[in-house]
This record gives C-alpha cells, sequence and structure tokens, in this order.
C-alpha cells in the first residue's frame, strides 16, 4: 500500500479550496424570507412582487416580512396606527441632526441616525424573538421621519411632526416636503418602497446578517447595512442613475449615447445585476409606473428615455435594465432629488434587512468565511538590527 501524502511529508494533507470571487454562486445561508429566481421571479415568503407592489400598501409587506404572514384587513389598520404612533422621533436624536454639517450625505446622517436611536428603545437590550420584533417594528418606523427631519434640517427648514393615523408611505413624502399627498403619490410611494423592501442576500442584507451572527443587536446590524447599501455598486447606482437619464436627455440620443460610453469603456449605472439573466423581475411594474406618473404630470418623457435607453444597451451590450433605472425618475417625480434616493432605499429596505437579522438570530451560526492565502511563502525571521 502506497503512504498516504500525509504519512510521506509528515504533514497533514491540505485540500486546494474553491474560490469564488465576490462569493459569485457561493450558497452562504437558508432563508425563508425570500427566492430571487435569475430567471426574473421575486417572491417573498412565496409572494410573487409584482401582486404585492400593486395591490398593497408597505405596512403589508413590511408585516409579511416580518411576521411571515400578510396581515387582514383589521390587522393592517392596527399595524399602521402601531406604527405612525411609534413613528415620532427622541428629541436628542433631533437634536443630533441640528449638529450635523448640512453637507453631510444623506446615507451618513442615516447611519448615524439609526445607531443613535438604539439608546432610547427599551427593548434594546432584550435578545428574544418578540423583542426583536418589537425593535425591527420601531425601526420600520422612525426610518422615514428620520429622513425626512435630516433633509428638512439640512434645507434650514423645521422637521415635520408625524400626523396621527397616516400610513407609511405618506409619512415619509410628508416628512420631507412637509406639504399634503395626492393620492396617485402616496400609491407610487408604496410601490416602490414594496419593490425595495426585500431581495436575499445582497450586499447591505449580507452585511446585516455577518454583524448578527456575532450576537450583536439589531441597531449594530442596521448600521452595517446603512454603510454597505451607500456603496456606488450597491444603492449608490440608485442615486447615479437619475444622472445618466439627464446626461441623455432624449429617447432620441439614447443609442449613440450608449455606443459613446462602450466605446469609452465606462459603466452604464442602471445595468447588469449579479443574479438575474433574463430581466430584474421588478422593472416590469417600475416600468408601468413611471408611465403612468408621467401622464399624471405631463412628464411622459422619462418613460421614453428609459425604455431607448433599455433598448440600445440591450443590443449593444447584451444587458438587462434593473430597477434602479426606472426608480430614479419616479422619484425625481415625486420631488425627491437624486441625493436622497439611496436613503429612500434604505427606508424600504429596512422591513427586509430586520427580518433577516430576526432569522440570524432564531437560527443562529457565526459567518466566518476563509480566505484564499496569496502573500509570501513561510519564512524565517532571523533577526536584525532595531
Amino acid at each position: 500500500m502506497s503512504a498516504s501524502p500525509q504519512a510521506a511529508s509528515g504533514q497533514p494533507a491540505t485540500a486546494t479550496p474553491v474560490y469564488s470571487p465576490g462569493l459569485d454562486g457561493v450558497i452562504a445561508g437558508e432563508t425563508a424570507i425570500c427566492q430571487v429566481d435569475p430567471g426574473g421571479v421575486l417572491l417573498y415568503r412565496g409572494y410573487d412582487i409584482h401582486g404585492l407592489a400593486t395591490h398593497t400598501i408597505f405596512e403589508q409587506v413590511a408585516a409579511l416580512l416580518l411576521l411571515g404572514e400578510l396581515p387582514d384587513v383589521g390587522g393592517t389598520e392596527r399595524l399602521r396606527a402601531d406604527l405612525a404612533e411609534a413613528a415620532e422621533l427622541p428629541v436628542p436624536v433631533v437634536n443630533m441632526l441640528r449638529l450635523v454639517p448640512p453637507t453631510t450625505h444623506p446615507m451618513d446622517i442615516l447611519r448615524t441616525g439609526v445607531s443613535m436611536l438604539a439608546a432610547f428603545d427599551p427593548d434594546f437590550d432584550n435578545p428574544t424573538h418578540d423583542a426583536n420584533v418589537r425593535k425591527a417594528m420601531r425601526l420600520v418606523a422612525r426610518a422615514p421621519t428620520l429622513i425626512g427631519a435630516a433633509a428638512r434640517i439640512a434645507r434650514g427648514e423645521s422637521p415635520v411632526h408625524p400626523i396621527p393615523g397616516q400610513r407609511l408611505a405618506e409619512r415619509l413624502l410628508h416628512g420631507l416636503t412637509g406639504v399634503s399627498l395626492q393620492p396617485w403619490q402616496a400609491q407610487a410611494i408604496d410601490v416602490i418602497l414594496a419593490l425595495y423592501a426585500e431581495h436575499e442576500f445582497n450586499a447591505s442584507t449580507f452585511a446585516a446578517r455577518v454583524t448578527a451572527s456575532t450576537l450583536a443587536d439589531i441597531y449594530a446590524a442596521a448600521t452595517s447595512a446603512i454603510g454597505t447599501l451607500k456603496g456606488a455598486l450597491h444603492g449608490g447606482a440608485n442615486e447615479q442613475a437619475m444622472n445618466v437619464l439627464r446626461e441623455v436627455g432624449t429617447a432620441a440620443n439614447a443609442a449613440a449615447w450608449v455606443a459613446g460610453k462602450l466605446a469609452r469603456h465606462e459603466k452604464i449605472m442602471g445595468f447588469g445585476h449579479r443574479i438575474y439573466r433574463t430581466g430584474d423581475s421588478r422593472v416590469p411594474v417600475m416600468r408601468d409606473l413611471i408611465r403612468r406618473m408621467g401622464q399624471q404630470i405631463g412628464q411622459e418623457q422619462w418613460a421614453d428615455v428609459c425604455e431607448a435607453l433599455e433598448s440600445a444597451v440591450s443590443q449593444q451590450k447584451g444587458l438587462c435594465a434593473n430597477v434602479d433605472l426606472y426608480a430614479a425618475p419616479a422619484l425625481h417625480m415625486l420631488g425627491i432629488p437624486p441625493a436622497l434616493n439611496t436613503p429612500i432605499f434604505a427606508c424600504a429596505r429596512m422591513a427586509g434587512w430586520c427580518a433577516h437579522v430576526i432569522e440570524q438570530h432564531d437560527h443562529n451560526r457565526l459567518i466566518r468565511p476563509r480566505s484564499l492565502y496569496t502573500g509570501p511563502a513561510r519564512r524565517e525571521y532571523t533577526g536584525g538590527a532595531m
């Protein structure tokens, strides 16, 4: 019998590790929250996102993600009232917002604000499942208020107090603008929030789960997620997509503009996706939304430019549009400046992040991958001059 590699060398045999750059294709855990099919299907706990986005309000989507089931009419109204009641910010948090330089990026303010909210949560030191759900609901309720208050203070305006009974979509836009919403505006926000609420193990959600796997609290995990979402290759693409549309200008310019970008080997924001291969499942709903919004306010050109860009990039590069391309003009038509696009994304995704943190805590195993070492081989230190 021939000697094993271990016996022959006197050292344990080491298998060559499998390496996947960016963890592409790696299964890093199990979840019952969301399924992303590369073929273009997105399910929240089994429900197709198309139906949820067009037939629910965001409170129902949040309840589905956090509690596992869609609430009935009575449950929806109770949840709506509870979230509205929890929406007010602690006074010290508002005072902190006044100390932040007005040029600070809104995502940095949101990250700091969410971290500070932990100190005012009565369940902060309670690690149980039920306490985590209560903390999650408070985060979902307060994220819109925090975004609105920070934006208004940065503009030299006073924060708007949440109105009792407002649903979250209304509270979000009212908190930013200070004016009452028309029904179509609130409905548009509900669609946008539903489409952005959850997307499996994306970068920010995975960051939240890694943090939670150490048994850090839900606020620490949400703070990690916000920091990750800010990046230009994740949520920051949402902010940059509107700049792309303005640069293109008209549908007639799209093909030549795309050709120029590709000739210069420049990235086009709003296209491509790590998972989807045949198209982002959220795009059809968002495409229809901006067409209807444009008709409502006489800005149909944005839908025309998006569709022309989508066609040109598909033909010239073989890439499909992602949801960011269409979300940018939707938020623009609601009067939201591009710098706030990513915070709106975070407001929606807070429900998904918290659902994943709760799931991680309920079935925890520390997330600790290995690396493939590429440095020098072992060498001996022989001493030398100090």
